[in-house]
């Protein structure tokens, strides 16, 4: 008969817990519960990208908001009511983030195929992928398990922890850094500026202040961004002027020439230690779309809630 130590039993009783508290995100996830899923979300984004091209950059953008606020976890979706008040008024998503619409269609549908199955929180990581590739970017497995949080922190999408436009080199690879990215991870992901675009307000000061800029590119974009504060706030530019909905590389072609639309953008190529990132990237669009699908997958795995923790909400602006 075996014996056990004190110290086998404690290892063992670790194993247990470890295992049942910290269940991971899988491919295979809704295989047995909802196998249809991913053929249920494709059609509803394709749909949406059809009659609005951009709207594959707003939902690809959701998912990143989503998990820099305390993970994966689908809190950047909950509505405001008169006793709580979530994420979506928060600085860097007031009037600016938006898909909720189209969110709410493909969690209806999933509904209707396996109810009370899938999450919000997965459903943006999918639509996410779904949108990268319908614009011709690189597809990859997406990990599922997550479920959703049952509130949501203001002050938290506050803190800083989403990076602003106006951020320097330093504060975006600490904030990515914070959320265990590397500094490779934050330049690929900045890549998604390839596709969407930006207001007024978020590089006003970059297109009158900042010398590293292109001045004709400059002087172009001053036409729909006057430099009275306050004064077309809204009047939105591409990011990647070219081709502001097809994903490709010309985001970092653009950074070389100095015609980063955001501050954030161009600090990417300044003098600093992404330099040779973003020349590699300019250069090699097979290399960024193969870092772009494994780095967006990292990200998928921001402290997701698994296991019994959070829910699965059934509709996705509000707590069961």
């Amino acid at each position: 008969m075996a014996s056990f130590t004190v110290s086998s039993v404690l290892f063992v009783l670790l194993v247990v817990f470890s295992g049942s508290s910290n269940a991971h995100l899988s491919t295979d996830f809704y295989s047995k519960t909802c196998p249809k899923v991913l053929c249920t979300v494709k059609p509803v984004v394709q749909s949406a990208i059809a009659k609005e091209r951009r709207i594959g950059a707003s939902l690809l953008r959701l998912h990143f908001h989503d998990c820099f606020v305390n993970g994966c976890d689908g809190s950047v979706l909950l509505d405001d009511t008169s006793s709580f008040t979530g994420e979506k008024t928060a600085g860097p998503n007031n009037n600016s983030i938006r898909g909720f619409d189209v969110i709410d269609k493909i969690k209806s549908k999933v509904e209707k195929v396996c109810p009370g199955v899938v999450s919000c929180a997965d459903i943006l990581a999918i639509a996410a992928r779904d949108s990268t590739v319908i614009l011709g970017g690189p597809s990859w497995e997406v990990k599922l398990g997550r479920r959703d949080s049952k509130t949501a922190s203001l002050s938290a999408a506050n803190s800083g922890q989403i990076p602003p436009p106006t951020s320097t080199l330093s504060n975006l690879i600490n904030r990515f850094k914070a959320k265990g990215l590397s500094a490779k991870d934050m330049v690929v992901l900045s890549g998604s500026h390839t596709i969407g675009q930006a207001r007024c307000i978020s590089f006003r000061n970059r297109i009158y202040n900042e010398s590293n800029i292109d001045s004709s590119f400059a002087k172009a974009r001053q036409k729909n961004c006057p430099r009275a504060a306050g004064s077309g706030d809204r009047n939105l530019a591409p990011l990647d002027l070219q081709t502001p909905t097809s994903f490709d590389n010309l985001y970092y072609k653009n950074i070389l020439n100095k015609k980063g639309l955001l501050h954030s953008d161009q600090v990417l190529f300044n003098g600093g230690s992404t330099d040779s990132l973003v020349t590699s990237y300019s250069k090699k669009p097979k290399a960024f779309s193969a870092d772009f699908a494994a780095s967006m997958i990292r990200m998928g795995d921001i402290s997701p809630l698994t296991g019994s923790s959070g829910e699965i909400r059934k509709n996705c602006r509000k707590p069961n």
